[in-house]
């Protein structure tokens, strides 16, 4: 089968309520796989975290319309889009999309094919489906912030990565795609309801395996893999950086310490009465030489060893630049879109859309009459 320039999910029409965080990554990542999204931005923007629209990646591979949900033509408009679309997404609270007559009952009524995706951090129901909160909150309840950051410290803040992009933004699209498989199959419908609560504890399904059967402390900075071991962690170097060290198997271990050089220092790797004595003895040797020295003594090892580098060094890591992971589209550089195709392949098509910029495009493509004025930028 040829390439083609769309991704796999060209064809496919996303119609996206304006919102931040992980709605519209999601959106993003669907667009990013060829979907035609477009975004219905309101008048006044979103609210929330302020970003110039032209560096607002998650609205990379989008088009925009401007409608004013509060007004009846706006609706009105919004279900135009939905009767032609095969997904809908929005992040509001529990019932605000009904109180505009865009809610799943509305939208259903419209296209029963729909796949209509809500993004909430607490979810549609429960005793805290009604309250504010931010993707900190959310890992917390889950139990998996507490897992992060040393044993005699406070809890890592993994910035919001954890719960907004992977318990939600990915948890969302996995619904969705589910759906619109089983409406194209059957040509029903359906709501899919992404609660961020509900796709970090999910995250952790493994470790509670762990836990069950005895090979889980529940406690941070305590086993195997949460920093725990002196040959799973992060250590400084001779000029303040640092080197991520995951030399878990016996055989990488041992090409750990060699080329470490330490080998013939080093305690054995399992008498655990030791491990502060190893872990002393591996980060005295890390602050002998700086982070380039050190990468390049672990290049191309299988130490399992990496520099930790900067969302700024991160493109020009050799083996990152080689596959092209991150990619430059109009002056900004960003991570390419994942994960690939050899087919259909997605690829940066648009920059970030800028509120209510494709009106007309949007209504001749979707054979849709002229949105109402507030479409107009």
């Amino acid at each position: 089968m040829a390439a083609t320039e769309h991704g796999p999910l060209a064809g496919v029409r996303v119609v996206e309520l304006a919102g931040i965080g992980p709605g519209p990554f999601a959106a993003m990542l669907l667009a990013d796989l060829g979907a035609d999204v477009v975004r219905v931005d309101r008048p006044g923007g979103t609210g929330g975290l302020k970003v110039d629209p032209a560096y607002d990646l998650s609205n990379r591979n989008k088009r925009s319309v401007l409608l004013d949900l509060k007004t009846e033509p706006g609706q009105a408009a919004v279900l135009d889009l939905v009767e032609r679309a095969d997904v809908l997404i929005e992040g509001y609270r529990p019932g605000v999309a009904e109180r505009l007559g865009v809610g799943p009952d509305a939208c259903l009524a419209r296209n029963p094919r729909l796949v209509y995706g809500r993004m909430t951090g607490w979810g549609q129901d429960g005793p805290l489906a009604e309250t504010a909160g931010h993707d900190i909150g959310y890992i917390a309840v889950t139990g998996a912030l507490g897992m992060i950051g040393a044993p005699d410290g406070p809890p890592a803040v993994p910035a919001n990565l954890l719960g907004d992009y992977a318990g939600g933004s990915l948890y969302l699209v996995i619904g969705v795609l589910a759906a619109l498989q089983h409406a194209r199959t059957s040509g029903e419908g359906q709501v899919v309801d992404a609660a961020i609560v509900d796709g970090t504890a999910h995250l952790t399904a493994v470790i509670h395996g762990m836990m069950a059967a005895g090979g889980w402390q529940d406690r941070r900075g305590a086993n195997l893999l949460d920093g725990g071991s002196p040959f799973y962690g992060t250590y400084e170097t001779a000029d303040g950086g640092y080197m991520a060290v995951g030399a878990l198997e016996p055989k990488f271990y041992a090409e750990f310490i060699e080329l470490l050089g330490i080998a013939d220092q080093a305690p054995g790797r399992r008498d655990f009465d030791r491990w502060g004595e190893l872990r002393a003895l591996i980060a005295d040797r890390f602050k002998q030489r700086t982070r380039e020295e050190w990468t390049a003594v672990f290049a191309s090892s299988d130490a399992c060893v990496a520099p930790v580098l900067s969302l700024r060094e991160a493109p020009g890591h050799p083996h990152l630049a080689a596959r092209a992971t991150f990619v430059d589209h109009g002056g900004i550089t960003q991570p390419a879109p994942a994960p690939r195709f050899s087919a259909t392949p997605g690829a940066v098509r648009r920059p970030p859309a800028r509120p209510g910029a494709d009106a007309a495009e949007v209504a001749r493509d979707w054979g849709l009459p002229p949105f109402p004025q507030e479409s107009s930028v």
